[in-house]
């Protein structure tokens, strides 16, 4: 199991009160993202989630799995060279906009068209997406799945939360996973995870973990990251 931190990332309010702009240094590389709200810490989360209808769309919201996530992406530089790359839920964008910028061609979904246009900008500011051609956005939904394309990677941050996914996703793995490819998803330890997982690896799947932090050092988030290949 590999270990390590990813940090809180620090930035200046940007446009206005509801969306604001975080930068996130990753070995000498900078990105810059911009989301409505951060929710990194479980009260962070708690905190959300009692909005009610006044809650934000999760998928513009900066989570910190999508941070964990990131960082496993930069650390993974030469995989992602020429590597074809799908993203599952890209909300605000940030894993794919790494693997974009380290050589990945990228297919970004949401089924959130507000998410999906935050990620698309998030891409043109860090010189990826729209600019090079190197980021395509799908508006898509799991249970509407019709993309046949084989890709060398599948990322997915804290996609596991809702078991009524699940079966989806296992076909998207199955249907979309290229032979001697991997799946990386990044998740808070949440007890609805687990079952997927765990049916995966009784399925024939190796799973491996990688184990981040994220957050502020007295509240530090734990974050899994998990790689899924077949056998």
């Amino acid at each position: 199991m590999k270990m390590g931190r990813a940090p809180r990332p620090e930035g200046p309010q940007l446009e206005g009160p509801h969306l604001h702009d975080y930068r996130l240094r990753l070995g000498g590389r900078e990105w810059s993202v911009l989301h409505t709200d951060a929710v990194l810490s479980w009260a962070d989360e708690s905190r959300f989630l009692s909005e009610g209808k006044d809650r934000l769309p999760y998928g513009v919201v900066l989570w910190p799995a999508a941070i964990a996530l990131a960082h496993e992406v930069a650390a993974r530089a030469d995989e992602m060279r020429g590597a074809r790359v799908l993203e599952l839920g890209a909300g605000t964008g940030l894993p794919g906009i790494v693997a974009a910028s380290l050589g990945a061609r990228v297919v970004q979904t949401d089924k959130q068209a507000l998410a999906l246009s935050v990620c698309r900008r998030n891409g043109e500011r860090n010189g990826v997406g729209g600019v090079d051609g190197s980021i395509e956005y799908r508006l898509a939904e799991w249970s509407a799945w019709d993309d046949a394309t084989r890709y060398d990677i599948v990322l997915g941050s804290d996609i596991l939360y809702a078991d009524s996914g699940h079966a989806h996703l296992r076909r998207i793995f199955d249907a979309n996973l290229a032979p001697g490819g991997r799946v990386l998803l990044s998740d808070p330890f949440r007890a609805k995870s687990l079952p997927l997982l765990e049916a995966l690896e009784a399925d024939g799947w190796r799973i491996a973990l990688s184990k981040w932090t994220v957050g502020e050092e007295a509240t530090p988030r734990p974050i899994g990251v998990y790689e899924l290949r077949r056998r």
